[in-house]
């Protein structure tokens, strides 16, 4: 191996921007293992947009002036730019003033960072209570964000309001996130002094919840409008956003059209080889199969676990090298009732494993191994983790924004949902009720390329009859999934509220298939797979035009 490289002026570069956005929001701090202020929130208002705004200008300014080095220089230039100069245009779209939807916005973020928060020791504890006492600070400048987008006339959907609405008073309730966190969470240990902070302080954030609340129902939700979709130009901007790519969304969607079909027709095909019939008789086979069934969310912590370890162990034999600090996947029952599952990396120096979480809605307790295997893939090994770790592993050529900050969703899910075809192809979904759930999932994926453009385009329905809209989603998305109706809805919402998102899965794999289709290609007999694998993921995460240019070095 060779000594770590030495870092050339756009390393500096880009290290000055994290140490900026550390300044700016304090949290980086958090998701980085960072030492520092974490007790503060960065600041959501209009004037702490605008230094943010100021600060990648000056930023890119300077990016703009040095010449790269080396092709790890000529990625992290080209990477940088374009995500610096697609934050100006976003900011330009006024999109911060109605930035609230029911899953990634300021509404959520204030409250999700305590799940990374460092809870070992009094320290530990003084931060976490000093942090909830900010709680309330934070809040504010969103609400005059929001405020502001009143007043220009950029305010989000009534759907995505009441979606927030319910969530926050979730967290404002005094059985809610805050206060169990001060009071159950922490140890019984702790000096009653702190312990007393904290009852304070949560009791602050929880009011504060309850404030959005009232702000949200009596001001913002008058302004707002039932437009879910958000038309061409704007869908276009966030799909590029998503992406770190421009695509035809006409020619999109209609390749989501196909590939929903595709994942149909082999869905039902090995439906008919588990119970002889519709896709709903193999999930009542699959259902009643005890072998298939895990009850309660401790067996569920367990099972995932050990599947992750497996995965690590026997992958990390022949087809991934996978270092030893990159072995530790530790997977978690999500402190949130929301549903779903996410990954977070690991810190810097990896004193903070990467974690995979599942979010279990209330009063669910059985869970079906058909349908969840596959995601251990997506979230674990050799999904998220594999690429995530491995970039935050590879600190002798990247420096920290490639390591930890860089990248799109349609490189980071797209390598993901690829992981999951790796996986069926190296024999690990064999069993046709996992390939089965494998399946379930893919098609999910396709649907939502097919949902997300067509109702933010206006775009004319599969039916044939009017164009979509948010009720013809959920009844497509019914059509389309194996899910709960709760799972249904909260889905359907998270697309409507955050354009460009969910089919950026779907789109991202196709993109990795085709650059790993097109590497075969131009390299020929010459072409090994695990070292393709290597050559990708030591890039890091980027946009997926400029994965394109690395991967092949069509510079």
């Amino acid at each position: 191996m060779n000594d770590t490289r030495t870092p050339s002026a756009i390393d500096r570069i880009a290290e000055q921007w994290v140490d900026t956005l550390c300044e700016l929001e304090p949290d980086m701090r958090i998701w980085l293992g960072r030492e520092g202020d974490i007790t503060s929130y960065g600041d959501h208002s209009p004037a702490g947009h605008a230094a943010y705004i100021s600060a990648v200008r000056a930023t890119l300014s300077d990016l703009r002036k040095t010449d790269p080095v080396d092709d790890i220089d000529r990625v992290t230039k080209l990477d940088l730019t374009a995500d610096l100069e697609l934050s100006i245009e976003l900011s330009e779209s006024k999109w911060h003033l109605r930035d609230l939807n029911n899953i990634a916005s300021p509404a959520q973020g204030v409250r999700d960072v305590f799940d990374l928060m460092p809870t070992d020791g009094v320290e530990a504890w003084e931060a976490v209570a000093t942090k909830l006492g900010n709680v309330a600070g934070a809040l504010a400048g969103y609400r005059e964000s929001l405020t502001s987008g009143i007043r220009e006339g950029h305010v989000p959907a009534r759907r995505q309001i009441i979606e927030v609405i319910t969530q926050a008073e979730r967290n404002g309730g005094r059985d809610g996130f805050f206060v169990d966190f001060a009071t159950n969470t922490a140890p019984a240990d702790l000096p009653e002094s702190l312990r007393a902070q904290l009852r304070t302080s949560a009791e602050s954030a929880r009011l504060a919840y309850l404030e959005l609340v009232n702000f949200l129902r009596n001001d913002l939700a008058p302004a707002s409008h039932d437009n879910d979709g958000v038309g061409r130009d704007v869908y276009q901007l966030h799909s590029h956003h998503f992406l770190g790519t421009t695509v035809d969304l006409d020619e999109t969607y209609e390749w989501g059209l196909d590939e929903l079909a595709r994942m149909t027709k082999e869905q039902e095909e090995i439906a008919r080889r588990i119970a002889g019939g519709s896709v709903a008789d193999a999930v009542a086979a699959l259902d009643n199969d005890p072998s298939r069934k895990i009850h309660g969310t401790d067996a569920l912590q367990a099972w995932m676990q050990n599947l992750s370890d497996t995965a690590v162990r026997e992958l990390g034999r022949e087809h991934f090298d996978i270092p030893e600090k990159m072995r530790k996947l530790e997977c978690h029952i999500a402190p949130t009732k929301e549903g779903g599952s996410y990954y977070t990396g690991p810190s810097d120096d990896f004193s903070r494993a990467g974690r995979m979480w599942w979010s279990v809605p209330e009063g669910v307790t059985e869970f079906d191994t058909w349908r969840e295997t596959t995601t251990v893939y997506h979230e674990g090994v050799p999904g998220h983790h594999l690429q995530i770790a491995q970039a935050v592993y590879n600190s002798r050529e990247l420096n920290t924004w490639r390591r930890q900050l860089a990248g799109s969703s349609g490189h980071a899910e797209g390598w993901a949902l690829y992981a999951e075809r790796l996986m069926s192809e190296l024999g690990y979904l064999d069993d046709d009720g996992d390939r089965f759930g494998m399946l379930d999932g893919q098609r999910m994926r396709a649907a939502r390329v097919v949902l997300d453009i067509g109702v933010h385009l206006g775009k004319k329905r599969p039916d044939g009859n009017s164009v979509w809209d948010a009720e013809y989603a959920y009844d497509f998305m019914r059509a389309n999934v194996l899910m709960e109706d709760e799972f249904v809805r909260f889905e359907v919402n998270r697309y409507l509220g955050w354009p460009g998102q969910a089919p950026s899965y779907k789109i991202g794999q196709r993109i990795w298939e085709d650059l790993r289709a097109e590497s075969q290609r131009r390299e020929g007999s010459a072409f090994s797979l695990p070292a393709w694998h290597k050559r990708a993921l030591d890039i890091g995460g980027t946009g997926l035009d400029t994965l394109r240019v690395a991967v092949l070095g069509d510079w």
